[in-house]
């Protein structure tokens, strides 16, 4: 029987997968993900994504199939990770309010005959003009700690979103259907 094995411990890839009814086990995966100079942020993700999948490519046996995500926050020549401050979110937020940005995710899926497939997906994003109370409020919560650029646009800052184009799972942080398209007829 093929397994999905999900190189992260992100609870939001994992409800994704639940909600869409797909099994899987996960595994948390053992990479680096600090900064990669000389790599546009397209390049960048995948690179990551695919370091994920690699950690973790022992664990599959037989017809396993690895799947490996990361994601960014894109603006103005800037990549935001996930903020490790109070003053790293106010930063993230104030930068992203009233402005256009990119949430970028790097996929990778791999077998261990060799199957390897590795792509980015991009959704464009609009924030409203935030308040700096609205700012102060935002980040006195949990939310913005361990999501790329501060945000989750299926939590508290769905408020703040004006209007996407491209996937909205894209933006929780796993391109469901792009996904789906290459694992369905290998599950």
């Amino acid at each position: 029987m093929t397994r999905l094995i999900l190189a992260s411990s992100s609870p939001r890839r994992k409800e994704i997968l639940n909600n869409a009814g797909i099994p899987y086990i996960a595994l948390s995966p053992d990479a680096d993900e600090a900064f990669i100079g000389g790599y546009s942020p397209e390049d960048f993700v995948q690179e990551l994504a695919r370091k994920k999948a690699l950690s973790v490519i022992e664990e599959a046996a037989g017809n396993d199939i690895v799947l490996g995500v990361d994601t960014i926050v894109y603006i103005d020549g800037n990549i935001l990770g996930k903020p490790c401050s109070k003053e790293d979110a106010r930063k993230m937020i104030q930068l992203l309010s009233g402005k256009f940005h990119y949430v970028i995710s790097g996929v990778c899926i791999l077998k261990s005959d060799g199957f390897e497939e590795v792509f980015f997906n991009k959704t464009k994003v609009e924030f409203l003009n935030l308040s700096d109370e609205e700012i102060e409020q935002y980040i006195q919560t949990d939310e913005p700690y361990d999501k790329a650029g501060g945000y989750a646009i299926q939590g508290l800052a769905s408020k703040f979103i004006k209007g996407i184009n491209g996937c909205y799972y894209n933006v929780m942080g796993l391109p469901l259907s792009a996904v789906y398209s290459v694992i369905k007829n290998m599950l």
